[in-house]
């Protein structure tokens, strides 16, 4: 009787202890721009919702050597880039950029993209290089969006344009964020009578800065 009781006081211990451990590998991050959630860990996943500038997401694990980590904001859950959220670390005694976290911090998910998953909407096309840049740490100390680079309010004539004349899409890596630089490699097009070129770029149309290549505005 007493070894029977003993049993099951360690075994629910046990299971204590493992929700505690699970409940202590997710970390609340705050996202230093407009950020895309995806459907999947890639740039070729359909963009299914956004992480508003300053807002927070519960970030419940990332991929092995990955920079996508899984998040859940306000019921929309997806994976979004490392890259541009930031969460504090108890360990370090400071805010870090999330691809910097220590391991600890967050837990490790292995999402199943099989057809038959949930993990579904990645378009065909190869990753053709990566994006440059964006707000990444620098916006810990500056304040979140403070390196965003160049805001355009673009008028609705422009937008149209860009929609009603879409052109092939390019996958980098990374993500469509303001601020980023797109690579020489990738041509863009011209808008008539606007300073600003277009590309559609991981599934989504932006503008660009032709001198800089900076994107300055993305199309949602």
């Amino acid at each position: 009787m007493k070894s029977a009781l003993a049993k099951t006081i360690l075994a629910t211990t046990a299971g204590l202890l493992m929700t505690g451990t699970a409940l202590a590998q997710t970390a609340t991050a705050t996202a230093t721009t407009d950020l895309n959630i995806r459907s999947g860990p890639g740039p070729q996943f359909e963009a299914i919702g956004v992480i508003g500038s300053g807002e927070t997401a519960t970030v419940t694990g990332c991929v092995t050597d990955s920079m996508w980590c899984e998040i859940d904001f306000n019921g929309t859950v997806g994976f979004a880039y490392s890259d541009y959220l930031t969460v504090e670390s108890q360990t370090a005694g400071e805010v870090v950029v999330l691809t910097e976290r220590p391991p600890e911090l967050v837990g490790v998910v292995e999402p199943d993209t099989t057809a038959n998953s949930t993990v579904t909407g990645a378009a065909g096309g190869a990753i053709a290089g990566a994006l440059i840049g964006g707000p990444v740490g620098a916006a810990i100390g500056a304040g979140v969006g403070a390196t965003a680079g160049v805001v355009v309010d673009p008028p609705e004539e422009a937008v149209t344009y860009v929609q009603s004349n879409p052109v092939d899409p390019i996958y980098l890596e990374g993500e469509v964020v303001v601020g980023a630089q797109v690579p020489e490699t990738v041509t863009v097009q011209t808008i008539p009578d606007y300073e600003y070129s277009y590309a559609y770029i991981n599934g989504q149309p932006v503008l660009v800065a032709p001198d800089t290549r900076e994107i300055v505005y993305i199309v949602r």
